[in-house]
């Protein structure tokens, strides 16, 4: 089974279809979305009704709950609240009504996914040691799928835990060791490269690639800019931030 993993689009239409055209062009089986459809980009509806369409598993993130509701918006302070009261605004039925099916954790052949981590699906950033075991602990199996850091990570489990963040181009070979893995943002990258991210996994062949799509950056601060989002959010876009 060859699968294309996606996370943490965050309604940036842009970054979304550029990594969807790169997995058109590929051969694979399967689309899976680790959550965080919406919040902080200015093409909500659009972007549910595209992962909707093309995800064979998608995840309920923290921003899409707090959008719908589930958790209190009053949560997010700053930027993140501000952009989370304008989708509450713009969100239309149909993205609405799909993203109320979603839940945060789910499993898939080979694969446990998370869009936090297994000990807190909605809100736990795996990030260090302790996160990573944790979440080894609480799976069994070969790989772990996380998203929600916006980093692009993989953590193995042998006889010691060893981890770090994952470039373009890094290419795992899986089946020996237990992987935890996260294949960044999509829409909004915090790993200093301002490219969509996103993770190719091949079963068959036990191997995971991590990929970088370019994608026009500018077209999104745009978007933002005439949406009336906070500039923040959209100057960060560029850096990758």
């Amino acid at each position: 089974m060859h699968v294309a993993v996606l996370s943490d689009v965050h309604a940036n239409l842009h970054a979304l279809e550029a990594v969807l055209a790169e997995v058109d062009a590929g051969d694979f089986d399967a689309l899976w979305f680790l959550g965080d459809l919406v919040g902080y980009g200015p093409r909500p509806n659009e972007c549910t009704a595209l992962l909707q369409e093309r995800a064979a598993i998608c995840l309920a993130g923290n921003h899409d709950l707090v959008v719908l509701g589930r958790i209190p918006i009053d949560t997010f302070a700053g930027e993140a609240g501000t952009a989370a009261r304008w989708t509450q605004e713009v969100l239309d039925e149909a993205a609405r009504s799909f993203l109320e099916t979603l839940q945060s954790q789910a499993t898939g052949e080979e694969a446990e996914l998370f869009h936090g981590s297994p000990r807190d699906p909605v809100w736990e950033y795996v990030l260090g040691d302790a996160a990573a075991a944790a979440a080894f602990a609480l799976t069994a199996a070969p790989l772990v799928l996380v998203g929600h850091s916006h980093v692009a990570l993989e953590i193995s489990n042998g006889e010691a835990l060893r981890g770090e963040q994952a470039p373009a181009g890094t290419e795992l070979q899986l089946g020996r060791l237990r992987r935890l893995l996260n294949p960044g943002s999509v829409g909004q990258p915090r790993d200093g490269d301002p490219r969509a991210a996103w993770l190719e996994i091949d079963i068959a062949a036990a191997r995971a690639t991590f990929r970088r799509t370019d994608y026009p950056v500018e077209r999104t601060q745009d978007e933002m800019r005439e949406a009336g989002l906070p500039e923040a959010l959209a100057a960060r876009l560029a850096f990758g931030i």
